[in-house]
């Protein structure tokens, strides 16, 4: 492996630029003061063990401490073990206090290296504009928690829902301490529903002040943790059911949620274990931000810093890490061969001061060192290897990332630019399966052509607004006819699903920059077709993509239906969209339980169309025609409606479902004719077998 940052016999390295180089175990223990030891006179190979120390002192709690409930922003900050399971093997034992009487130290200024791979706060924010800085959310979460508990004594038999669906918030009980894949997109659907809701109450200022927060994502984790919404809560070494290499997230609290890092700051996660007759501490998981010199030339490796200040700023003096919590249980990993999550972090190409994580796999800890930071004092410094034979998921990311910037070259590349610049951003050509050269000929187009008006009880001509549409302002028509929501966070969010979304057109008085307009302005990321191997070309996307983003509109021709329903002139058309078509049905809007002060307004995910749209993309049309059928897609469309030339007409644009990752194949559900037809009609013969390959998959599609 190259790079100055990894030490090992091996390795033919510039000792001269790491100053005191020793092994990592040669470290004596950091052991708390007037505590009796009592060691052997020799130790065996390794780190010495630790004794029992003497028991330190139950710190009682005050009756409304009791009374909090346990949240994830404050008390996963130590491992969730008792206090006489801690003592044995951390350091700081004698000092531990009870978890539920733990106070977060983000009530105080937060220092970005504190903690090791500790994220400044502010690494948390991830676009919204709703979203600040404040440090201050621990004592805010505890009175969240409160008021639930207040709301819930005055309110004892009344249902979450209103109507008697408080079983179906959160996931099956069944999956709370082992989860599967299910249960964890459950949890990630919910949590960032609610953060949606949250950011376009925020935006239109419908919050009341003293509820106010301007961490969405806090909040939305605070009344998911109130209600128990969580899973794979059994913290384990290794693989974590339902989560998947590759796997991205765009907020820590996603993380802790579903039990694959459970510090909401701290970079690495560990926990108590029992190991025959003594206990030991063990890592679990380590959050890389790719901001301490961690990331190699070789995306296998990764070199970790350890956790704790090298310089105190107090006494102006350097100082060391210290064998203890983090680096205490990497260490002990290492002896143990035990495997540890790692987690990337890598900035959002959309927002600088945002980073978004990548669940990169296992790993083992293969070699560790110190070596002197900036400052003068020791860092601990660890290899991790990745282990082999899982899917590429942070190598891919560097490679799309490379190919983008147009820096690598590419096996099977064919065009730079399959929209031959109609896109603003540009759409490559692939094919590393076979000889094929490309799709067959059309024109690229990227929206309706030809549209046919659709008739509205009140029709839309347009907004006054002078500048950009704001949101809350129930002046403005657009925002009328959304039933008084803008349809979009800040930053181009999709909040909910609803019957009929009434953008900004043309007709607006509104600048064109409005953010009621995101369907309109072409694709956000960059795409490629590719040749799939089996399932002819596809669309996948090189950049991260989060949920509710606009992907882009399906354009093509609009068809008349009675020629379709009469001539069956569709039924060799494999790019057919059809509104009339039976969709399986998902839940994607915010559970109104969860949010019981604003549970008022949650729109029906039931599409309200004026009329069915068929529309074909065989001859015109955009990217959209490359996306392949799936029973469990990753995409779904939503009707959008606005005006031109004093008319109205309807669209359909395509959103994130959930969160994508780099690399990762774009497909929706083409969903199905109703049944019931004569054998050999049309409807019939337009049915295919599906080849998705889903847990879920039907069997067929058309």
């Amino acid at each position: 492996m190259e790079g100055n940052n990894t030490v090992h016999a091996s390795d033919s390295v510039d000792k001269s630029r790491i100053v005191e180089v020793k092994p990592l175990r040669s470290l004596a223990p950091v052991l708390p003061k007037n505590i009796q030891s009592c060691f052997p006179a020799k130790y065996p190979s390794g780190f010495p063990p630790f004794y029992s120390f003497e028991k330190p002192q139950e710190i009682p709690l005050p009756k409304e401490a009791e009374e909090i409930p346990v949240d994830a922003e404050t008390a996963e900050e130590i491992p969730v073990v008792s206090a006489k399971e801690t003592t044995r093997e951390t350091p700081l034992a004698a000092k531990v206090t009870p978890i539920r009487f733990y106070k977060s130290s983000v009530d105080e200024e937060v220092n970005p290296r504190a903690d090791g791979d500790v994220n400044s706060f502010s690494e948390g924010l991830n676009g919204d504009e709703c979203v600040d800085s404040t440090r201050k959310r621990g004592t805010e979460n505890i009175q969240n928690c409160k008021e639930f508990l207040k709301r819930k004594k005055n309110k004892k038999t009344r249902e979450v829902a209103g109507d008697g669906q408080s079983s179906n918030i959160g996931v099956n009980p069944s999956r709370n301490a082992d989860g599967d894949h299910e249960s964890v997109n459950r949890v990630l659907m919910t949590f960032d529903s609610i953060r949606r809701r949250l950011c376009q109450l925020e935006d239109s200022k419908e919050l009341n002040s003293s509820h106010a927060i301007k961490r969405a994502d806090l909040r939305a984790s605070n009344a998911l943790t109130c209600k128990g919404v969580k899973t794979n809560l059994r913290r384990r070494v290794g693989v974590v059911p339902g989560i998947e290499v590759g796997d991205i997230f765009f907020f820590r609290m996603e993380m802790c949620l579903v039990g694959l890092h459970g510090q909401s700051m701290g970079g690495i996660d560990y926990m108590n274990i029992k190991d025959g007759s003594k206990e030991d501490t063990v890592a679990l998981s380590v959050v890389s931000s790719g901001v301490y010199g961690d990331d190699t030339e070789d995306n296998d490796v990764l070199v970790y810093s350890g956790q704790g200040e090298n310089f105190n700023k107090k006494d102006k003096h350097v100082t060391d890490q210290k064998l203890q919590r983090g680096n205490l249980a990497l260490d002990r990993s290492a002896q143990r061969h035990d495997e540890v999550r790692v987690i990337r972090g890598l900035r959002d190409a959309t927002n600088r001061s945002a980073k978004i994580y990548m669940y990169d796999g296992l790993y083992k800890i293969q070699d560790s060192w110190i070596e002197r930071g900036k400052s003068g004092g020791g860092i601990f410094k660890y290899k991790l290897v990745r282990l082999p034979g899982q899917k590429s998921a942070f190598a891919t990311w560097k490679l799309a990332q490379k190919w983008k910037a147009g820096s690598a070259s590419r096996n099977g590349f064919i065009l730079a630019d399959l929209s031959n610049g109609v896109e603003s951003i540009p759409v490559s050509l692939v094919n590393d399966v076979d000889d094929e050269k490309g799709p067959a000929f059309f024109t690229y187009f990227m929206s309706l052509k030809k549209p046919k008006p659709f008739g509205l009880v009140q029709p839309s001509f347009g907004c006054n607004c002078n500048k950009a549409c704001i949101p809350g302002d129930l002046n403005c028509s657009c925002i009328q006819r959304n039933e008084g929501d803008f349809p979009y966070t800040a930053n181009s969010i999709l909040v909910s699903r609803k019957p009929l979304i009434h953008e900004c057109g043309p007709m607006c008085r509104c600048l064109p920059n409005c953010k009621n307009r995101v369907s309109q302005t072409g694709l956000k990321q960059q795409m490629e077709v590719f040749k799939t191997k089996d399932r002819g070309w596809g669309l996948r996307t090189l950049d991260p993509i989060r949920a509710g983003s606009f992907i882009c509109e399906y354009a093509g021709e609009v068809v008349d239906r009675a020629k379709v329903c009469q001539n069956g002139e569709g039924d060799d058309d494999e790019y057919i969209f059809d509104t009339s078509r039976i969709y399986q049905p998902f839940k994607w809007n915010h559970e109104p339980g969860l949010l019981e002060e604003v549970s008022s307004n949650v729109p029906s995910e039931d599409y309200t169309i004026p009329s069915p749209l068929i529309i074909s993309a065989r001859n015109v049309g955009n990217v959209g025609r490359f996306m392949n059928h799936s029973c469990s897609p990753n995409v779904f469309w939503q009707p959008v409606l606005y005006a031109e030339n004093n008319q109205s007409f309807l669209h359909i644009a395509f959103f994130a479902l959930k969160h994508i990752p780099p690399m990762a194949e774009l497909t929706y559900d083409y969903g199905f004719v109703l049944a019931g037809h004569a054998e050999g009609s049309s409807a019939q013969r337009r049915k295919k077998k599906c080849l998705c390959g889903s847990a879920k998959c039907r069997g067929f599609f058309g």
